[in-house]
């Protein structure tokens, strides 16, 4: 059986320093027996592609088909440019010779961009394949709660129409979030077939062997601290000011420091207002692939999240991935549907925004016996291999697509 995949993003290894979440479920389809093919773009700017004329560039990876269109190229993510972007990745799929890919059996569309549910429904009719639409970011949702938007944008009601036609359309609609089903049917007014397959991790990238090698942080972080740390954006939906008031609560405790890396709108802001603090260091951002050598050395993480109806639906991560798979307790300021934290009691979501709370729930992690903290960071490491390999999150994606195909 035939898999196509088609997601603007979905950038292979060899052009990216960390393989997309959809290029690993294809590899994984592979691995089940099935026939997969990637259409994906070299617009991600994650990645690095080979600066070619050809717009159609077939290559085969892993045992995968992968072809990658050269697209418009764009810098910032909220601009004109990038809606350009997704325009011109939608006209070249039309344009692509159908003859140079398998007859698809089952087509996964991915957003984003939300716009190629178009071409999957097209190539649904042409070829009576199963379409799946799936679901990564709720837009417009996003761009009303989060980005300002007024739900009368011309942009915001073309992408609602959208949504709905995808939804509508689709033979299964596929969430990255778990409670996705409630606002489909709040589009819709009534259910469709739903599954929820949410971020994952391929154990390949986190081998033993790599994490107890030479740490590029080991000379960074202090000593006889316990490190609470916060690897990611500092901008506006990112919430961190409850978090940098903490830091500033904390301030005269000597023996608990602040480690943060990343980069953002609200840096610079950030790094202004605790510049009397001797009790934080603010690292520049790193690559994905070392992430995971920062988070080792801390010893309680932390992340935020805006207060938006976003959430409601609950979340899907990758900085929740991460954490957990870094053995250590977190700490996540999060008023939305909970979901893996909880469910593996490797730490405590915090449902206000409030820093005397943040404080408390920090200094609680703090008192802990070492080996109370070790436990709780267990825990979260053995739920995330138990439940998110994307060996097991293939499995069962392709379950629920045969039971929808009644096969």
């Amino acid at each position: 059986m035939n898999i196509l995949c088609i997601s603007k993003y979905a950038s292979p290894p060899n052009y990216s320093k960390w393989p997309a979440r959809l290029y690993l479920l294809c590899k994984e389809f592979s691995n089940l027996g099935y026939k997969a093919t990637l259409l994906t773009s070299d617009s991600n700017h994650f990645g690095k592609f080979p600066d070619t004329n050809k717009i159609y560039n077939f290559e085969t990876i892993d045992n995968i088909n992968v072809c990658w269109l050269k697209t418009k190229k764009y810098i910032k993510t909220a601009s004109l440019s990038r809606v350009l972007s997704w325009f011109d990745f939608e006209r070249k799929l039309f344009k692509l010779d159908l003859k140079k890919i398998d007859k698809p059996d089952i087509i996964i569309v991915s957003s984003l961009s939300i716009f190629t549910i178009v071409y999957g429904y097209y190539l649904k009719k042409k070829f009576n394949s199963f379409l799946v639409f799936e679901i990564r970011d709720i837009w417009p949702l996003t761009m009303t709660e989060e980005g300002g938007f007024s739900k009368w944008h011309p942009l915001v009601l073309l992408i609602g129409f959208i949504e709905r036609f995808g939804y509508k359309k689709a033979d299964l609609v596929v969430g990255t979030m778990p409670r996705l089903d409630i606002h489909i049917k709040n589009i819709l007014g009534y259910e469709k077939p739903f599954h929820c397959s949410p971020l994952g991790f391929d154990p390949v990238n986190y081998k033993e062997e790599i994490l107890n090698g030479s740490n590029p942080f080991n000379n960074i972080f202090p000593k006889n601290k316990t490190i609470v740390g916060y690897a990611g954006s500092m901008g506006i939906t990112n919430a961190l000011e409850p978090f940098i008031e903490t830091i500033k609560l904390l301030k005269d405790n000597t023996d608990i420091y602040f480690m943060l890396v990343g980069s953002g709108d609200l840096r610079a802001e950030f790094e202004k207002k605790l510049e009397d603090c001797t009790n934080v260091t603010f690292l520049p951002r790193i690559a994905q692939n070392e992430v995971k050598y920062f988070l080792q050395k801390c010893d309680i993480l932390y992340l935020s999240t805006k207060d938006s109806k976003v959430w409601e639906y609950g979340q899907s991560m990758n900085k929740v991935v991460e954490y957990m798979l870094a053995s250590k307790p977190i700490i996540a300021s999060y008023t939305g549907y909970p979901s893996m934290i909880n469910e593996a009691n490797c730490g405590q979501f915090i449902k206000t925004l409030n820093c005397k709370d943040l404080q408390d729930a920090i200094l609680k992690i703090v008192n802990l016996s070492d080996e109370e903290r070790k436990r709780v960071g267990e825990n979260g490491k053995k739920w995330i291999y138990e439940n998110r390999q994307y060996s097991k999150l293939a499995k069962e994606y392709i379950s629920k697509i045969n039971y929808e195909m009644k096969l």
